[in-house]
């Protein structure tokens, strides 16, 4: 599977419209892993009477990491997409999507690398080591990576609220014209 390297593959439509859609469309894909992984954590609640903590824990732990990992990596393509995206479009285009690279730049995301890093993320390792200390030490891991996911939601809601205000000021340019 080949990776594109922007959002301009289709040349015949509207440049903004165009890279609007595929950063909406990888918005989805986001939320999706993101939700995903919250709906295996929610049925992991099954296999309880038969797994004990000490296994089932650890595996909760790994869905949410891999979840917040593929959000983030989705994350760090889409930035990757359009700025190569802008690199191809004229001044008065640029301006219109400033909304969405304003977040990007905002709200910018450290690697993988580092967000696993718990000398990195010291008020995310408190907060799991102050709720593997109230609940049980084996959910420290699982708070940790939680905080994780929770900024990855936070930030592609972001991004989707800049990605509406876009189509909004799309909608109404070409209602004036």
């Amino acid at each position: 599977m080949t990776q594109e390297k922007h959002y301009l593959n289709d040349q015949f439509g509207n440049a903004v419209s165009t890279i609007v859609k595929g950063i909406d469309r990888d918005v989805e894909r986001g939320e999706d892993a993101l939700m995903l992984g919250f709906c295996i954590v929610m049925l992991s609640s099954s296999f309880a009477p038969v797994l004990p903590p000490s296994i089932l824990l650890p595996l909760v732990a790994l869905v949410f990491a891999i979840s917040a990992g593929f959000a983030r990596i989705n994350y760090h393509n889409m930035e990757r997409k359009l700025t190569e995206s802008l690199a191809q479009l004229e001044g008065h285009e640029k301006a219109i999507l400033n909304p969405i690279a304003a977040v990007f730049t905002n709200c910018s995301m450290p690697s993988l690398a580092e967000s696993f890093n718990p000398l990195k993320n010291l008020k995310r390792t408190w907060k799991s080591a102050l709720g593997g200390i109230l609940i049980n030490p084996l959910w420290m891991p699982i708070f940790y990576v939680m905080g994780m996911q929770i900024v990855e939601e936070k930030n592609l809601g972001v991004l989707n609220r800049a990605i509406i205000g876009v189509e909004q000021k799309i909608s109404s340019l070409s209602s004036m014209i």
